[in-house]
């Protein structure tokens, strides 16, 4: 697949997720009186059932990344080249922008508008540390065992963690950063994504380290074989 789609895939997708996400989030509250844990499990469904769907729909093409750190998981585990990232990481933080200001649109909302929910607590960062130490190790633990069911598991996982952690798990830069574009329910203070991002890249980090060892790549390539092959130009991804 040609880098061209792959990037279009991912811009599209991740705009497509940013606007479940938000989009959700500001029905549910127009639509459930103030009633603020009606609006999050009604925003937390949509995000889970429109994360599964794109990741089906998507993942043939590009991966179905739609998240900066999922993007350096795959070079991690060589499955594709360090030169494909900046394109990706940039079609995936164009993709949240431009997905965020589609549904400010359509709500009738500023297509930007700077989020106020103020997230700069250290629970907050330990959660989204956790949150996406989660979603890393279930990506690598089914990709590599059951790798038909990682887009069921993502998208579970990530409707339990919108529950289970004080941070509704961002887990996700691009989407953090979009999120700070526009003062509705699923918002964050731009003072305070800094903090998260760096809480999500490091939650990644020992993820891909522990979920490596814990779950050892099998048959005839091993992972330095496999990076081998991704420095050489090789960035299909491995499924």
């Amino acid at each position: 697949m040609t880098l061209s789609r792959r990037l279009a895939a991912e811009a599209l997708g991740t705009a497509f997720l940013l606007a479940a996400i938000v989009g959700s989030g500001i029905m549910a509250t127009r639509l459930s009186e103030a009633n603020e844990g009606l609006a999050l499990l009604a925003n937390t469904l949509v995000t889970g059932l429109a994360l599964m769907t794109l990741i089906l729909t998507f993942a043939p093409v590009s991966g179905a990344h739609f998240n900066p750190v999922v993007t350096l998981l795959e070079v991690w585990q060589g499955k594709m080249a360090w030169h494909d990232v900046p394109p990706y990481i940039v079609a995936q933080l164009i993709g949240a922008c431009a997905g965020v200001a589609a549904v400010d649109v359509m709500f009738g909302l500023p297509v930007f508008s700077a989020a106020t929910q103020v997230k700069s607590d250290r629970p907050l960062l330990w959660s989204e540390f956790i949150a996406t130490f989660g979603l890393i190790g279930v990506i690598t633990g089914c990709s590599r065992r059951r790798p038909a069911a990682t887009p069921f598991a993502v998208a579970a996982y990530i409707v339990a963690a919108c529950w289970f952690t004080s941070s509704s798990s961002f887990a996700n830069p691009a989407a953090t950063l979009a999120r700070a574009m526009s003062a509705t329910f699923t918002g964050i203070r731009p003072a305070d994504v800094l903090g998260f991002v760096v809480a999500q890249i490091m939650g990644a980090s020992c993820a891909a380290v522990a979920f490596d060892w814990m779950f050892p790549l099998t048959g005839a390539l091993d992972r330095s074989t496999k990076r081998a092959a991704a420095a050489d130009g090789g960035s299909e991804l491995a499924s």
